[in-house]
Order: C-alpha cells, then structure tokens, then sequence
C-alpha cells in the first residue's frame, strides 16, 4: 500500500472566461461546456494525485445552480476527496465572477470518479489521502457514502433498454 497524502496536494485551480460561442440562445453558458470543464479539471487532479494517466469512470453528481452569462469568468476548483485501490473521487465547484459589479456566485458542483491507468489501461494502485481542513473532514468522511451509493448504481440491473 502507497503513503498516504494529504488532499490539499492535488488541488487544482482553473479559471476561465465565457465567451459568446461558448454561449446558448440565452447568453448563458452551454452546460455541455461546463462538462468539459469539469472532466479536464478532475483528469489534471487526478493525475497530480496518481502521478499516472488516468480515466474518466463516471460523473457520478452534476448539480447546476445559477446560470453563467457571456464575459463572466468562471473559476474550477477541484480535489481528490477519497480514493479506492485504482480510483479516485474528485470534487469539482465552479464558481462564477460578474467582472463589473464583482459579484461571485456558485454555478456548479460535481463528484466525478477516474482510474489511474497503465500505459495498457490496466488500473494501478493510488495513495490513499487524508483531510487536513474541516471542509476537506467532511468530504473526506462523507465518501464511503458516496462510494456505496456508486457500488449499488453499478451492480443495478439495466432494464431500461432493450437494444
């Protein structure tokens, strides 16, 4: 088993400005964006925690709360907040910032989980971590949860299609 680390070593800090291509009939950011926002932030974090390539396993939570207008920045910030043998569970906010009146506001929270790989695609061993802040305490111990909801999620049978 690898040393554990604490989560603080991962963070990851991204920040963006929205512009109009990025943008919907509404001015307003595309959610489809956000997601590839998200997906690149926890594939950086990951890999600063794996020190390996990793893949992207599921988004398991993506919460939209207040939509992102055109020449807004918004700021990602992600962290490993529990790990398995080979995967990861990360927490991404977003958050955005209106430049001119400066008002700050929370647009997106998301848990993604991404498996350390091998050059094959083999999974590999991640360290474990460890909380240091209270915030990251209660990330940190609130994972289990997350992870039994994803273990019943996955052994769930598909009868939604029958292709």
């Amino acid at each position: 088993m690898l040393e554990s680390i604490p989560m603080s070593q991962s963070r990851t800090i991204q920040t963006r400005l929205v512009l109009p291509p990025d943008t919907n009939h509404m001015n307003t950011i595309f959610g489809g964006k956000v997601l590839a926002y998200i997906d690149e932030i926890a594939a950086i974090t990951s890999m600063k925690h794996a020190k390996m390539q990793t893949v992207t396993a599921s988004f398991d939570s993506v919460d939209f709360y207040s939509p992102v207008r055109s020449g807004e920045v918004l700021e990602l910030e992600a962290i490993v907040s529990s790990t398995g043998h080979s995967s990861m569970e990360l927490y991404i906010v977003v958050r955005s910032q209106d430049i001119h009146t400066g008002e700050k506001k929370l647009t997106t929270e998301s848990f993604v989980t991404m498996v350390a790989v091998d050059g094959n695609g083999k999974p590999q061993e991640v360290a474990p971590v460890f909380p240091e802040t209270e915030e990251e305490k209660r990330l940190f111990e609130s994972g289990p949860q997350r992870r039994q909801h994803r273990k019943e999620k996955r052994d769930m049978p598909h009868k939604f299609f029958s292709l």
